[in-house]
């Protein structure tokens, strides 16, 4: 998400990772004191099992204007096992000068010896937003201008099956509504909002829900901030009116990521890279869940969906740098092309954006920190990005 950072964050977050969290002990008292022996020494501080870091936030962004809102940033570990990775939350809400509101939900979570993984996003948008219609090529002179409410939902649950390497089900809910034209034509007055060049039903409210297998495996040392290891998820969604919804589309997904370090003898540079792929095949895809490049995670410096299409493929490179203290510095480059169908890709019309950024530590044992990007793309597209831990 394209945001303008404010020093009111960075202050609030740094303030915020020293306090103690809810969750840490007191130590006992002390033995009574008697002529016979010296004072009992109290017994070492349990280390806190959950660190809360919270904050206001203040930024601003092509699609809101100026933001502002709270954060809650929740890092735990179950249980004593050090093979565990640590579990994590991001609770977030805002509102804008434009009259938009929005509170999310992330998750990420670990069970006792990860026999079990569940991660999972619930968000709520009420936007006004920028429509370009579909394609790889789409024009900024045809911006259109439209507005919605939406809930999204997603939920995986899975197994371990051996180790680093995990097997379940995804579901993903999406209800749009209250779906509104704010512009009637596009910017430049020469088409009609590119909305109304759609099913008429895609206008309606609608529900988009699917449910499906996926695979994981997952090396990484840290899902928040990653130094080494392997990533790689792969899996399907049906939609379908079996669980209400009304499209009947497959959705299939691709992630692999892979993180090494550069220096043998510490982890101050990283370089890391992401593939990611999502093909849609079988019945009408509505605009809401069409593929799309750009945000905050991938194609960074391209307007999130300015780009849109039934097929995607994205990539991006990124080199982490510890600089000094709690900061860090970054330098990343990215491509993607959106298509129709799949026979329509060709290797010289990818889309691409690069960016460089600046990197705050607040809790450097679990490597909870912000990020603040500063990004160029294709499209005539640039946007300074504030957000939670890394991009992937």
């Amino acid at each position: 998400m394209s945001s303008r950072f404010s020093i009111l964050a960075a202050g609030g977050l740094l303030l915020a990772a020293t306090l103690p969290a809810a969750a840490q002990t007191t130590p006992p008292a002390t033995a009574a004191e008697t002529p016979a022996a010296m004072p009992a020494p109290a017994p070492p501080r349990k280390a806190r099992r959950v660190k809360v870091a919270a904050l206001p936030i203040v930024f601003s962004q092509p699609e809101t204007g100026l933001a502002y809102g709270a954060a809650v940033l929740p890092v735990w570990r179950f249980g004593q096992d050090t093979l565990t990775r640590s579990s994590n939350a991001r609770l977030l809400g805002y509102y804008t000068q434009r009259k938009q509101s929005s509170m999310s939900l992330t998750y990420n979570i670990f069970t006792p010896q990860e026999k079990f993984v569940l991660s999972g996003e619930a968000f709520y948008f009420n936007f006004p937003y920028y429509y370009y219609g579909t394609g790889n090529d789409t024009r900024k002179a045809e911006k259109s201008d439209i507005s919605y409410k939406v809930v999204i939902v997603t939920q995986r649950v899975l197994k371990k099956i051996r180790p680093h390497t995990f097997a379940g089900l995804s579901f993903r809910l999406t209800d749009l509504h209250h779906i509104r034209l704010d512009d009637d034509s596009t910017d430049d007055r020469t088409r009609p909002n590119l909305l109304l060049l759609r099913d008429p039903r895609e206008r309606q409210t609608t529900i988009t829900s699917g449910l499906g297998p996926t695979f994981l495996y997952d090396s990484r040392d840290n899902v928040l901030s990653t130094y080494r290891g392997s990533y790689l998820e792969t899996g399907a969604l049906v939609m379908g009116g079996y669980l209400g919804s009304d499209y009947r589309f497959t959705r299939l997904l691709l992630d692999a990521r892979h993180f090494r370090s550069l220096r043998k003898t510490d982890n101050r540079t990283i370089l890391a890279g992401q593939l990611q792929a999502q093909f849609n095949a079988g019945g009408r895809v509505p605009f809401r869940e069409l593929a799309n490049l750009g945000g905050e995670k991938m194609m960074r410096g391209i307007y999130e969906g300015r780009f849109r299409d039934r097929q995607m493929v994205a990539a991006q490179l990124e080199l982490r740098q510890q600089l000094f203290w709690r900061l860090g510095g970054v330098v990343f480059g990215a491509a993607g092309q959106v298509r129709d169908r799949l026979g329509q890709f060709r290797p010289g019309d990818f889309n691409v954006a690069a960016g460089a950024g600046l990197r705050i530590a607040v809790n450097r044992a679990d490597r909870l920190g912000i990020r603040i990007d500063y990004a160029v793309g294709s499209g005539q597209s640039s946007g300074l990005y504030f957000a939670f831990n890394e991009a992937f």
